[in-house]
């Protein structure tokens, strides 16, 4: 990208509306406008004030009546002059002002073009950056807050002290080794391993809030399974508050899967209903047998229903032993509200579908299961970058590498080694040594005018 070049982009979504907003940014963002725009009488570019002007046609005609907005750097989204050329929102016209403006001398800008260069500009860091592109995907109000909290620059603050105390640790090394001769004091072995552990602890504790960071940032299935008429459509419908399955007392009513999807917690859930699992020479209810256990085999989490009401069959202790040799799974008893006569080979979570006794506790109990500490993790911050994961995993290893280097007596500039291995991949989550082709790969997801 040449980052001196002023560009172009409409920052709005694709579409019709009321308004539409083309955003210029670079060293020549007033020229250009300038060009494009009648602007009016007297006209001066005051930072941060609205004026009202026409955007012209090339022969001079008026094309639509604008508001145009003036940010100067450094005080603005790039650190760069910033002009918002606020359209009535046809893609006719914003199209034609994006023409105009690369006619006068702007560039089309490339996706992410606008957040890369408030990073570069050090507006901003790379992990508010990233937070900026996933408060833009957010589905969900929860998923907005969490990403609106890391572009405010909540993950930065984290590290912020654990990178101060690798670079003191760091710093009192080289110092040891520098002026040896000297007589300046070198920390003792118990000093320094005292020194790993308070930077090891909270880049622990960060990775361990992926588990729920991941959630809120994906979002995950969860299968709802068990034989006919236990009652996993109801359950759907429950969960999902609203009537998406049918539901008959007929055994064998679902024979293909239903999805749907919604939200628990403010974490996008895909629910999938599946056909009752049962033995049966009809053809079509076999196949829908076999999507359900592909549907457990896919899933992030299976609910595996059982009547209450009635005593456990060898079908559903089948089912039980499969979904736990498969991996994660709530065993939920279904019909509390009537007389219970099943004996569950385990705990279960007793819920009605027919009153929705119990459906709070079984939307904790899936979170739960899924990511123990839940929104507790809120509290410090927590993690939602793949990313940002890998990195610290390479940090907490290399800490580890230190920590034995020390236990062994091996030689400081030796150990020093291991402890610029650990803060490498702390600098590439800030973006402080980050290479360009993961800058690319960053910014290239963003959507062009952002």
């Amino acid at each position: 990208m040449h980052l001196r070049d002023t560009i172009v982009a409409v920052s709005t979504p694709p579409g019709r509306g009321a308004i539409g907003i083309v955003r210029i940014s670079g060293g020549r963002a007033r020229e250009v406008a300038t060009a494009i725009l009648r602007l009016p009488p007297g006209h001066q570019w005051r930072p941060w004030h609205a004026s009202l002007a026409e955007l012209t046609g090339e022969e001079g005609g008026v094309v639509d009546q604008v508001v145009v907005t003036f940010f100067a750097a450094p005080r603005s989204y790039t650190a760069e002059d910033v002009v918002e050329i606020s359209c009535h929102g046809s893609p006719v016209v914003l199209r034609y002002c994006v023409d105009r403006a690369c006619l006068s001398g702007a560039r089309l800008a490339e996706p992410g073009e606008f957040t890369l260069r408030a990073f570069l500009n050090g507006r901003i860091d790379l992990p508010q950056a990233e937070a900026v592109r996933d408060l833009i995907e957010a589905t969900t109000l929860y998923q907005a807050r969490v990403a609106a909290q890391q572009a405010a620059g909540s993950l930065s603050r984290r590290l912020a002290p654990i990178k101060e105390r690798l670079t003191e640790l760091i710093a009192l090394l080289e110092a040891g080794i520098d002026f040896a001769e000297d007589d300046v004091p070198i920390a003792s072995d118990e000093e320094i391993l005292r020194r790993i552990d308070a930077v090891e602890q909270p880049i622990e504790e960060l990775i361990r809030s992926f588990d729920y960071g991941r959630l809120v940032h994906e979002g995950f299935t969860l299968t709802i399974v068990g034989r006919p008429n236990v009652g996993k459509s109801s359950l759907f419908n429950r969960l999902l508050e609203q009537e998406r399955a049918i539901v008959t007392e007929i055994a064998g009513t679902t024979r293909d899967t239903v999805s749907e999807t919604t939200a628990i917690d403010g974490i996008p859930v895909k629910f999938i209903d599946t056909a009752g699992i049962r033995k049966s020479a009809d053809r079509i209810e076999s196949l829908g047998v076999e999507r359900s256990y592909q549907a457990m085999a896919d899933a992030d989490l299976t609910l595996v229903v059982v009547d209450l009401s009635e005593p456990l069959t060898a079908d559903d202790q089948a089912l039980i032993d499969e979904a736990r040799r498969q991996g994660r799974y709530l065993l939920v008893g279904n019909k509390a509200d009537l007389e219970r006569r099943a004996r569950p080979p385990e705990e279960c979570v007793a819920v009605s579908a027919l009153t929705g006794d119990g459906i709070e506790e079984l939307r904790r109990r899936i979170i739960g299961t899924l990511a123990p500490g839940g929104r507790l993790e809120m509290e410090g911050g927590f993690i939602t970058s793949l990313r940002h994961e890998q990195c610290l995993r390479e940090s907490r290893e290399a800490l580890r590498h230190a920590r034995e280097a020390v236990r062994n007596r091996i030689p400081h500039e030796m150990l020093l080694l291991d402890l610029y291995a650990a803060l490498q991949p702390i600098d590439a989550i800030t973006g402080a040594t980050t290479a360009d082709d993961i800058l690319n790969r960053i910014f290239s997801t963003f959507c062009i005018g952002k």
